[in-house]
């Protein structure tokens, strides 16, 4: 038959890269994808920029891929343009004060090294203050705010020190025992304590410390620093403690300078 003598179509070949179309729209895509999900970033046009001509100019590279280059845009901004964080501006104040303070106790102990041996002076400091505790027996004579003349090399060294701070507050504290007192001029302990106070404030200003830093301060017997009830406590208890203060804290701000000349000269 007719049929039987025909000859069979040879079959069409078979395209093994149609794959490609496929696989050059979905390359298309992820790099649309990323080009706008690095636009909506926007961390760095610059950058983005760089990135961008690189990946277009990789894409007509390939020739034999029918995927079409994506053209490099300008990123999509949203929103206002981030900006750098302000730097923190951390206060060094109270930290150089606790520098300064500290060799201003270290200065302390140096020069009253003789009386801290002898137990007549301690020096005790913190972060915001140096404090200078003497006996009031070394100052002044019993139930009196007149200081002796032994007091005097002592204040004129304290003085010669806390004028380096000269922005710092001094302040003065008073302290007695438990013994009351009582005559024309001390009533009582606080009129005491708070004189011998005074009297130190008086003479560190005619040794050069401003005014305008010192404070006097009389507390009494109300806060002892050992037992009242034996003497070696009671001969603790009375004393006269000279603080100096951080400035960073001071309630009042000391301006100006010290006094450049002493009004008197120690003595011994």
């Amino acid at each position: 038959m007719r049929g039987h003598n025909r000859r069979l179509a040879a079959p069409e070949p078979e395209n093994h890269e149609r794959w490609l179309v496929s696989y050059a729209d979905f390359i298309t895509l992820l790099f649309a994808f990323f080009v706008v999900m690095y636009a909506i970033s926007n961390i760095n046009a610059g950058k983005y920029r760089v990135m961008a001509e690189s990946l277009e100019k990789a894409f007509k590279e390939k020739k034999e891929s029918p995927a079409v280059a994506v053209k490099a845009s300008d990123p999509i901004q949203i929103g206002e343009t981030p900006r750098s964080p302000a730097p923190i501006q951390v206060d060094m104040g109270l930290a150089g004060e606790r520098v300064r303070l500290a060799r201003i106790s270290e200065q302390l102990e140096e020069v009253l090294a003789p009386y801290i041996d002898q137990d007549l002076i301690a020096v005790e400091r913190n972060p915001y203050w140096v404090a200078v505790e003497m006996k009031s027996g070394m100052l002044f004579p019993s139930g009196s705010a007149e200081l002796n003349t032994a007091a005097d090399p002592v204040i004129a060294k304290l003085a010669e020190v806390v004028r380096q701070m000269p922005s710092n507050p001094v302040y003065v504290e008073g302290h007695t025992d438990n013994v009351p007192i009582h005559n024309r001029r001390f009533p009582s302990n606080w009129e005491l304590s708070a004189a011998r106070a005074a009297s130190v404030v008086r003479r560190l200003i005619r040794y050069g410390v401003a005014p305008r830093r010192l404070a006097a301060v009389g507390y009494g017997a109300e806060h002892p620093v050992a037992d009242n009830d034996t003497a070696a406590g009671r001969y603790r208890n009375r004393r006269v403690v000279m603080v100096l203060q951080s400035k960073t804290l001071a309630r009042y701000p000391v301006t100006g300078g010290e006094r450049q000349r002493l009004l008197v000269r120690p003595q011994g």
